[in-house]
Order: structure tokens, then C-alpha cells, then sequence
């Protein structure tokens, strides 16, 4: 008898270096045991070090490449990661406006690692106004956060502070990740505003080089639990886990660092998520 399988999602670049974007995400997918879907939004030039071109994709591609996705998959968990430009951003939110039973996490990628832009300025205020509100979960970092809000954030109280301002502003649910404020006692924290419940995501702090990557595998391990059907605190910390044992097992095929993907079980001790009060 054939057996069914969870579907999910990726709406992203691609990353010549395999890294980031489309690669990591379709990894993450596959190592939750879900069957990947994915539209790219552009082409990109890079390694773990530095990007070295963009080429962005007509609108009408991604556009036809998720009505293509979606005429034949039962797509039940997404994610938007790379988008580049307003065009593609409407574009994207047009195609996912009114889909039911998906679970969106919206990763708002705007600075690589490296420093290189990967969402033109004037397109964020496209991506707050269309994508966002469509969003289940939106996932920035600190830079990401201190743009979207125009403040700034160096501690974990006002990192919970901007989580709720993002919710309450689009309705959605946010994870602010913490990994640009330094904690004391060996961890990192994320903030995460949903339901109208704060919570506190903590790790071990872990320092291996191998960073790049990271917010996509993050947020595609939500989308793929989702898709399993799976409860959002519990997919919470499955995703950091398996962030967490990605760092931590890292290899090297070339000059530097990047992450392997092993499964999250073997990290979910380390894991902790706290009760931070309502909102």
C-alpha cells in the first residue's frame, strides 16, 4: 500500500554553496522525513563567505512555479526565505493569499551573513505590507527586527517587547532569534511571541563557524513540523535542536565550516522553552 507523506514548501534563492536558501531548506525537509516543494526566487553567485551576484527571477516565475506546486501537492506547511525585490514579494503574497490549511513561517531575509543585501530597502515595507499579514510565524533576527521596527534591540526584554509589537501589528506570530545579543550563563534565547503567550527558546551557546545557513534551516524545520501536523512549542524546539545539533556536528568539505543535519532527538535535551507571561 502506498504510503502518504506530509508536504511542505520552499519559497526561496538558491545558494551555489549549498548552504543557505533552497538547498538547506529542501536538507531540512528531507531529514523531518517531508516531501519538499520549491520555487526559486533567484539565482545566486556565493559560498559560506561572501555573495558574489544576484540574479532575481521575473515575478510571473514564482508565481507559476507555486500554482504548479500546488495543482498536483497537498501542501499543508511553507516558508518564504530569500525574495529580493517588491515584484517578487506581491507576487508571492498573491499567489499564497487565501490558500487554507498551510501553515506559513515567514523568515524575512534581508542581510547576509557575509553583509550583502538580499532584499532591496524599498521592498521591505512591500514585505511588512503584503507577506506578514499572511504569516503564521514570522522569523527575524536582531538586524532584521531593529529594520522592521526602526529601534534598536540589545536584550532579551526588549527582544520580547519586539516580538509583541510585530504580532500585534500584522497578527501574526513571531520569533525574534537572539543569536546577535550576548546572554551571561552560556546560552542563547529566542523570543517568541504567539497565541498571546510569550515564551523564552533556549539553548547552550555554541561557537563553531559554521552560522551560515542557520535562519533557513530554523525556519524550514517549523514549516516542516507544522506540516506533520505537529504542536507549535513542541515544533519549536525540535527546530532549535536541530539547529543546535547542525552547529554542533559541523564539517568541513572545503575551506571553512558549514552545518550537517542530524536528527533532532539526539539534541532535544539541551532544549528548553519557558513561560514568559501573556500578551
Amino acid at each position: 500500500m502506498t504510503r502518504r507523506i506530509p508536504v511542505a514548501l520552499t519559497i526561496a534563492g538558491s545558494d551555489s554553496g549549498g548552504g543557505a536558501g533552497i538547498q538547506a531548506d529542501l536538507r531540512t525537509f528531507n531529514s523531518f522525513g517531508v516531501f519538499g516543494c520549491s520555487v526559486i526566487t533567484a539565482v545566486t553567485a556565493q559560498n559560506p563567505r561572501e555573495v558574489r551576484r544576484i540574479d532575481a527571477l521575473p515575478a510571473g516565475s514564482a508565481s507559476e512555479q507555486i500554482a504548479a506546486v500546488f495543482a498536483e501537492f497537498d501542501v499543508r506547511g511553507a516558508k518564504t526565505g530569500m525574495l529580493f525585490d517588491s515584484r517578487i514579494i506581491r507576487a508571492v503574497s498573491a499567489s499564497l493569499k487565501g490558500r487554507k490549511n498551510i501553515f506559513l513561517v515567514s523568515d524575512p531575509v534581508m542581510v547576509a551573513t557575509s553583509g550583502a543585501l538580499l532584499l532591496k530597502k524599498k521592498a521591505v515595507g512591500d514585505m511588512m505590507e503584503y507577506l506578514f499579514p499572511l504569516a503564521d510565524i514570522v522569523t527575524p533576527n536582531i538586524p532584521e527586527a531593529r529594520l522592521i521596527l526602526g529601534r534598536d534591540i540589545v536584550s532579551f526584554e526588549e527582544m520580547l517587547s519586539a516580538a509583541v509589537e510585530i504580532s500585534c501589528r500584522w497578527g501574526c506570530g513571531v520569533v525574534v532569534k537572539g543569536g546577535h545579543v550576548k546572554f551571561e550563563g552560556g546560552i542563547k534565547a529566542d523570543a517568541v511571541a504567539y497565541g498571546g503567550m510569550l515564551y523564552k527558546l533556549i539553548s547552550p551557546e555554541i561557537r563553531t563557524g559554521a552560522g551560515h545557513g542557520t535562519g533557513c534551516t530554523f525556519s524550514a524545520a517549523i514549516a516542516a513540523g507544522m506540516a506533520k501536523g505537529g504542536k507549535l512549542e513542541d515544533v519549536l524546539v525540535e527546530a532549535k535542536a536541530f539547529v543546535y545539533g547542525s552547529l554542533a556536528e559541523s564539517v568541513r568539505p572545503g575551506r571553512r565550516l558549514v552545518s550537517m543535519y542530524p536528527p533532532a532527538k539526539n539534541y532535544l535535551n539541551r532544549i528548553g522553552l519557558e513561560k514568559c507571561g501573556k500578551y
